[in-house]
């Protein structure tokens, strides 16, 4: 189906705000419970401190955010189960046979910048569309393998998650003194990714990182693992390890929100390691309606030329940046079956990789 006439943002703000040099040894951890106060003073107040975080480092940590420690329990039991089943059990739910991009990943579909295969497999979440008149490349029925609990514990957890995402998107909102709503009304039915990453742990495997330098492409990430691993790439070109912290979540930046904010925040490049013992990893790709125009809403930040940043529908990034990392994605494009948006960026366009995408 065609998309529909996209859907412009509000008019731009000033910020006044300059970015410094980003030489971060450590990833902030921010109490985000004064988001959910009915005083806007208290939102306003953890708003800067996410805003600071946003431009000295483009990852955080969150705490107090009100996810219960039971739901996360029931996804990561209902995740350890599915990754235990034989290969051609879980090869029933291939991504390729969805119509959402939804369902499972094998080891080596993917491959990030310079051509890499990540040591991981995963099963993708994708928003389980109702109105079919908004369907898209990135927007359909969810692929939920017929597994007892699977798809309620699965669901239960996206929508706490997504809820979670809401209140951060009024943050970052507050953060670049835009109005409160301005990205919470532009997410209807938003192609919002729920990855359930398994990295095996093989004491004999080569080095291979468990997935290769890289940026999201969404606005931001909201990361829960079970183990280290993660490292967040510094200004200095260093890799800085962004170990898990109980009860809190990671937020990083991803590159629409890089554009949205006009060069104040950056989509920090980041990978993962090779495991030292299994790990699960869960994060929620937060992003807006697949028909919106992301392009800077407030003035550039120091350092960043007029005009910079190129105005680009959401959902043809998201997929064509997809696009550009699957395997059953790039098939069908060198088919003939599928063609990349006009408006697609080619991959690495945006944060730290555009400058250091061989950093040692």
């Amino acid at each position: 189906m065609a998309a529909e006439a996209s859907t412009p943002l509000t008019q731009p703000a000033p910020v006044s705000e300059e970015n410094t040099s980003r030489d971060f040894q450590s990833i902030p951890v921010i109490d985000i419970g004064g988001l959910y106060s009915d005083d806007l003073s208290e939102r306003q107040r953890v708003a800067r401190d996410i805003a600071h975080a946003a431009e000295q480092v483009g990852f955080l940590y969150i705490r107090n955010h009100h996810i219960s420690d039971e739901r996360m329990a029931r996804l990561i039991n209902q995740t350890r189960a599915f990754f235990d089943r034989p290969m051609a059990e879980k090869m029933r739910w291939y991504i390729g046979h969805s119509a959402n991009h939804s369902g499972y990943v094998p080891e080596g579909e993917e491959q990030f910048y310079g051509g890499k295969t990540d040591r991981k497999e995963a099963y993708d979440v994708s928003f389980d569309l109702t109105d079919f008149t908004q369907k898209r490349p990135m927007l359909g029925a969810m692929q939920w393998p017929d597994i007892e609990g699977f798809k309620d514990d699965i669901k239960a957890y996206y929508d706490d998650a997504l809820d979670l995402g809401r209140l951060l998107f009024r943050a970052f909102a507050l953060a670049l003194d835009l109005d409160e709503f301005t990205f919470t009304r532009q997410m209807n039915n938003p192609p919002n990714q729920l990855r359930l990453i398994h990295y095996p742990f093989d004491a004999a495997a080569t080095d291979r990182e468990g997935i290769g330098a890289h940026t999201d492409y969404e606005c931001f990430t909201l990361l829960l693992p079970t183990a280290d691993g993660l490292e967040v790439l510094n200004g200095q070109g260093q890799w800085i390890n962004a170990p898990v912290k109980p009860g809190c979540f990671v937020v990083n930046i991803g590159d629409m929100l890089e554009i949205l904010s006009n060069g104040r925040f950056k989509a920090t490049s980041h990978r993962v390691r090779k495991v030292r013992e299994e790990r699960y990893s869960f994060p929620l790709f937060c992003t807006l309606d697949y028909d919106v125009v992301i392009r800077p809403l407030v003035s550039e930040a120091a350092g960043i030329a007029p005009g910079h940043y190129q105005p680009l529908t959401c959902g043809d990034h998201l997929y064509a940046q997809t696009i550009h990392t699957f395997r059953y994605l790039k098939e069908r494009l060198a088919a003939g079956e599928i063609t990349l948006p006009d408006s697609a960026h080619a991959a690495s366009s945006f944060g730290h990789l555009r400058d250091a995408l061989e950093t040692p």
